[in-house]
């Protein structure tokens, strides 16, 4: 599962099978045995959390956001 990059201790990647056919572009987040999952388009917004609390999930929403352009290239260059 590439890493696109780690952040104060979470881990931003997503899974090399991200499903048949694959999921809309997104990006998994992971600290601590907490995940999420962050939907980049449309617009960015929580898929799934499983352990964040909230003011982590809005901090996370702010990281993906500033990060969107690193993120969609590193999905693209891994998925192309």
């Amino acid at each position: 599962m590439p890493v696109v990059f780690r952040h104060r201790g979470f881990r931003f990647f997503f899974y090399s099978n991200e499903g048949t056919p694959r999921e809309p572009m997104h990006i998994h987040v992971e600290k601590d045995g907490n995940e999420a999952q962050i939907w980049l388009q449309p617009d960015i917004r929580v898929a799934y959390n499983d352990g964040h609390d909230g003011r982590t999930l809005g901090e996370l929403l702010e990281i993906v956001a500033s990060n969107k352009t690193r993120i969609e290239r590193a999905w693209d260059e891994f998925f192309a």
